[in-house]
Parts: C-alpha cells; sequence; structure tokens
C-alpha cells in the first residue's frame, strides 16, 4: 500500500451505503493523523463532490486541479467517516497546506473544541 498522509485525495469505494451517505466510488480527503495513518488499517476521511451549488461552511471549496480533481469540488465535512484502508482504491494528488487549514477550521467549527468541556454541554452527559 502506498504511504497514507493527511491531506493526500484517494479515490475510495463507499458501497455499500446508507440513505444520504456519500456513494459510489468518489474522492474523499484523509483528515486522520499521520500516526494513526502509518500503524491503524483504519482511517479517517472526509468525502468531496464536485456538486457545487451550495458551500455551506461546514464545507470547503476546493478549485478544479487540485489535489487531482477534475472538477470544482467541496470537502463535505458533515460526512466525515472511518473506513478500511481496503476501500482506498487509489491516490489522486494531495490539497494543499492553505486547503487543509479550511479543512482543519471547518471541522473545528462543525465539532467545536468547547464542546468537550463539561461546562459548555451541561451536566447532563454526566447523569445516570
Amino acid at each position: 500500500m502506498v504511504s497514507i498522509r493527511r491531506g493526500d485525495v484517494f479515490l475510495v469505494n463507499f458501497d455499500p451505503t446508507i440513505g444520504a451517505e456519500a456513494r459510489k466510488t468518489s474522492p474523499a480527503v484523509i483528515v486522520s493523523n499521520d500516526i494513526n495513518n502509518e500503524h491503524s488499517p483504519i482511517v479517517s476521511i472526509a468525502p468531496i463532490t464536485s456538486n457545487v451549488t451550495r458551500v455551506y461552511s461546514f464545507e470547503v471549496e476546493v478549485l478544479r486541479g487540485e489535489g487531482g480533481l477534475k472538477a470544482r469540488s467541496k470537502v463535505m465535512i458533515n460526512q466525515t467517516r472511518a473506513v478500511d484502508k481496503l476501500r482506498l482504491l487509489g491516490k489522486l494528488g494531495r490539497l494543499p497546506t492553505g486547503i487543509m487549514s479550511a479543512v482543519y477550521q471547518a471541522t473545528i467549527g462543525y465539532i467545536p473544541n468547547d464542546w468537550f468541556n463539561t461546562a459548555s454541554r451541561g451536566d447532563y452527559l454526566l447523569r445516570k
């Protein structure tokens, strides 16, 4: 298997899927850290779609040609998931640091760091 690093764009086999999940074989960017990517059979990915009618705050626009993409696209942070490396069919390219910084910022907006602070999410999680 080729080296897998955060920011790499791979063609991913998403089937089988359920409901509104990204499906078929589509590109996705690796978002898990490089230590995980080297040692685990599982990586975290964010699917990429060329449906850019709307780009929300939890999505990041990627211009044609960046990361080996053939069309203007967007990274869908709200569909981030873990997949086995066997689903990775081939490396298309690598997203530039600026785009990956935007992916990181969109992730923080989608899953804010303060969520992990029990004061900000209430004590209901601490009740039995």
